[in-house]
């Protein structure tokens, strides 16, 4: 088994496909160290395990769905495109989406997966409760004030077997496309181009023209639509995909036709294979009062960028109070590359990397690529020594712990 992009293969002994709780609770319960498997879509060895892996593949897709109190219940190994259908066809919808529909929802929250928007936060934040099966076999379930210790959570506290998120009343948006936006004007402007759109995404292969690409996408009940330029940028009058040379079909519609928010705030479609697939991801987050001079160091690197880079993607991610979100306490711009499968490349490129955006605090995605030993999680999180003492309180024998956790020091 590897992940989505091949660049990890699993090395587990054994691996569960449960078809109900009782089979996680006797795999988590017989088993020496354990791990769960979402999508898949990590790019560090942050889901592998050397015992017993479970993959949720088998487990029943349960979508429960509360319209009076505006609430979902959902199971592990349901993926944000499956949710968001039946949530839309009950009128409701998720605050944001990522990227990609195809990621499930359990391991998008545990890892601070995103979407975009000044105003909203990491996906993990619309969740209303956790239920997980603990190292000692029991169900429990999280609400509350422990939230925010437990929403981010990768995969260290339990196995995690279903989830009820916060929804609100569905919407329409329509996404337009704007072309080459000058370096400097996204200097000058960064809040309001960020600021443009319910969600905006910017897509760069850091050139001249730093922003090639500029996705807004536009709530039609609250945004004003924006018109054929945007700060120097021009309206696309066809269809764009992030990657140059990629078919489009698999990306979501564009040139400012209206549609409803699952088909929108993704980029890419439910039913087909979305990006390249070959391919390393890496993104960091620093603090949007950082963007302009965390952008000029980013840019000062281009040339070394330039014959590992895919694209880049910009985005903004609003402050939250979970411990181990990669947006915890500031307003965040996450800075987004996709890389060629160049491993050697990229990981003898990333601490240069790094060390521009050391003096920014740059927090790393946590299931992306990055170099181990330059992180200081302790410096970079406020709560993440209660954290430790938390998680440590529901795994004392370390039964979830792997190896790429280790050497984080969890």
């Amino acid at each position: 088994m590897k992940n989505w992009s091949g660049n990890v293969a699993f090395d587990a002994d054994l691996v569960v496909r449960p078809t109900g709780i009782d089979d996680i609770k006797f795999a988590v319960m017989a088993a020496e160290s354990v791990r769960a498997l979402g999508s898949a879509h990590s790019f560090n060895r942050i889901a592998d395990c050397n015992d017993v892996l479970l993959s949720f593949e088998h487990f029943p897709r349960d979508i429960e769905i509360d319209k009076v109190g505006k609430q979902v219940r959902v199971a592990a190994g349901v993926r944000y495109g499956e949710l968001a259908i039946a949530l839309h066809a009950a009128g409701l919808a998720l605050p944001n989406m990522g990227s990609l529909p195809h990621i499930t929802v359990v391991g998008a929250t545990s890892t601070g997966t995103h979407g975009s928007g000044v105003k909203n936060q990491n996906l993990s934040a619309a969740i209303h409760s956790i239920e997980l099966i603990t190292a000692s076999g029991d169900d429990i379930t999280i609400t509350g004030d422990e939230l925010a210790s437990a929403r981010v959570g990768l995969g260290a506290l339990g196995i995690i077997h279903h989830m009820t998120l916060m929804a609100i009343d569905t919407f329409d948006v329509a996404q337009t496309i704007f072309l080459d936006l000058p370096f400097e004007n996204l200097l000058h402007h960064f809040e309001a181009i960020m600021g443009a759109g319910y969600s905006v995404s910017a897509f760069t292969m850091w050139g001249d023209l730093l922003v090639d690409q500029l996705w807004v996408k536009s709530r039609v009940d609250i945004d004003t639509l924006p018109g054929d330029e945007l700060f120097s940028a021009n309206h696309a009058t066809r269809k764009f995909h992030p990657l140059e040379g990629a078919s489009t079909k698999s990306a979501t519609e564009q040139l400012g036709r209206v549609g409803s928010w699952h088909e929108r705030l993704p980029h890419f479609k439910l039913d087909f294979t979305p990006s390249f697939g070959d391919e390393l991801q890496s993104e960091y987050f620093v603090d949007t009062e950082d963007a302009v001079v965390a952008l000029q160091a980013v840019y000062a690197l281009r040339k070394e960028i330039a014959p590992l880079l895919l694209v880049s993607e910009l985005r903004t991610i609003a402050a939250d109070d979970n411990w181990l979100s990669e947006a915890y306490g500031r307003d965040s711009l996450a800075i987004h590359f996709t890389w060629k499968p160049d491993v050697a490349g990229v990981r003898a490129f990333l601490p240069t990397l790094e060390a521009a955006l050391a003096p920014f605090n740059a927090r790393p995605h946590w299931g992306k690529l990055f170099t181990d030993e330059n992180f200081d999680f302790h410096a970079l999180y406020p709560q993440f020594a209660p954290w430790l003492t938390y998680r440590e309180g529901l795994d004392p024998d370390r039964k979830f712990i792997n190896e790429q956790l280790s050497l984080w020091r969890i």
